[in-house]
């Protein structure tokens, strides 16, 4: 989510009844995506994922019991019942910068500020006036070139210019795969899954390729994949990211809690090796983690609704290191986070938040590629539904702490 603390033209009233958002079932959530785009519905058994092609090949949400399961995705009806508005519509309004449609894993690309931004023109101001989200990851479609029953594959070329006035020629392919049993078991690290526990997951292929005939380097700007989820908020829903312990000085700080301002210790709280991070929807704040102390993997645990999510990447070699998206002329524009988590909330006094919810955020290394090169992020979600006597060695095993330890964070 982009970090700014924003302005906006409407009153607070107003942006508070519009942003009020009613938890539905996956069902009734489907219905209503169907009414105002094309959806694909990837299912296998109970568990089914919702993919909008129109929204960039975007993972609206997902459930595991289609028929009176509970949805997984933060959708935004009102941005969606509104569609698409003129310029002239836009003008003063939230729309003007970005399309929140919401959704539970969506296709973006890095950095988001710094002197390589993709979200700021040549000359313009690092302020949320001056910040749009490309039309390509916002409004623009992708393709759909394959589809069966578990599988929507994707593809769009585009241009996009950095703030350094480096045009990138690029080729993005992307594709949604609804995991089987013996592919969610391999992720969860066991032979078997309680027979308890209702479950679905997916994974996203996202490539980028380098389409022109220049390099992509240190001194140009390196664009990244960025691969962001918005989850619904509940007042027992915590984030919880697991990260190697050490020396500061060789793997960089636990934690950077500072994007918005400093998270409050009752919103955040950071031990050894793990962190807790609430996710309820009612404090705005941003968290990450540096490459160097990832495990590649994040999750959450919504003691309300006895639901585990896992988050996990491909990690991978990174020379080039990762984007930094602060937005701010930078020193070490290549030595950003590859995880991060935030949780919505008012943006300033007075204000309405944008959902509320909550989000998961993986990316890949800076992109240094030639003509023709690759980079591919491959990232898998989990969503586990079950007691939490079935749930809880899920939690130990994948994130390293058992759930009542989580709820003693909430």
């Amino acid at each position: 989510m982009f970090c700014s603390v924003i302005s906006f033209s409407q009153s607070p009233t107003v942006l508070a009844q519009e942003s009020n958002q009613v938890t539905n079932g996956f069902r009734e959530d489907l219905s209503f995506l169907k009414q105002h785009t094309d959806i694909i519905t990837l299912t296998n058994g109970e568990a089914a994922v919702a993919v909008a092609p129109a929204y960039q090949g975007r993972v609206m949400t997902s459930t595991v019991d289609r028929e009176n399961g509970v949805s997984f995705g933060w959708i935004n009806r009102k941005v969606i019942e509104k569609g698409l508005l003129s310029e002239e519509e836009r003008k003063g309004k939230l729309e003007e910068h970005i399309y929140i449609f919401g959704g539970e894993e969506r296709f973006w690309l890095g950095p988001e500020g710094g002197q390589f931004a993709l979200f700021f023109k040549p000359g313009s101001k690092f302020e949320f006036s001056d910040w749009r989200t490309p039309a390509a990851i916002d409004t623009e479609p992708f393709e759909l070139v394959q589809q069966s029953s578990t599988t929507a594959k994707f593809k769009r070329n585009c241009k996009l210019t950095n703030f350094s006035g480096t045009q990138f020629v690029m080729g993005i392919e992307r594709s949604v795969r609804l995991l089987d049993q013996a592919a969610i078991a391999k992720v969860l690290e066991t032979d078997s899954i309680d027979e308890s526990i209702k479950y679905v997951g997916y994974e996203t292929d996202n490539r980028l390729t380098n389409r022109g005939e220049n390099a992509w380097t240190k001194q140009t700007g390196m664009p990244s994949i960025w691969i962001l989820g918005m989850y619904n908020p509940s007042p027992k829903t915590t984030i919880v990211i697991p990260f190697k312990p050490g020396d500061a000085a060789e793997l960089g700080p636990k934690v950077n809690d500072t994007y918005f301002g400093k998270v409050p210790p009752e919103y955040l709280k950071v031990d050894d090796d793990v962190l807790f991070f609430k996710g309820d929807g009612t404090r705005r704040g941003k968290i990450g983690i540096t490459p160097e102390r990832s495990l590649g993997i994040a999750g959450s645990y919504d003691a309300e609704g006895h639901v585990l999510t896992i988050v996990t990447y491909n990690v991978q070699d990174a020379p080039n290191g990762f984007v930094n998206s602060m937005w701010e002329m930078q020193k070490e524009p290549f030595k950003g986070d590859v995880i991060n988590a935030y949780n919505d909330g008012s943006p300033a006094p007075g204000e309405p938040p944008l959902g509320p919810f909550y989000e998961l955020e993986t990316s890949s290394p800076a992109a240094a590629l030639k003509p023709g090169e690759t980079m591919t992020h491959v990232q898998q979600t989990l969503h586990l539904q079950g007691s939490e006597d079935a749930l809880d060695p899920i939690a130990q095993r994948l994130l390293g702490v058992h759930l009542d330890e989580i709820r003693v964070t909430q």
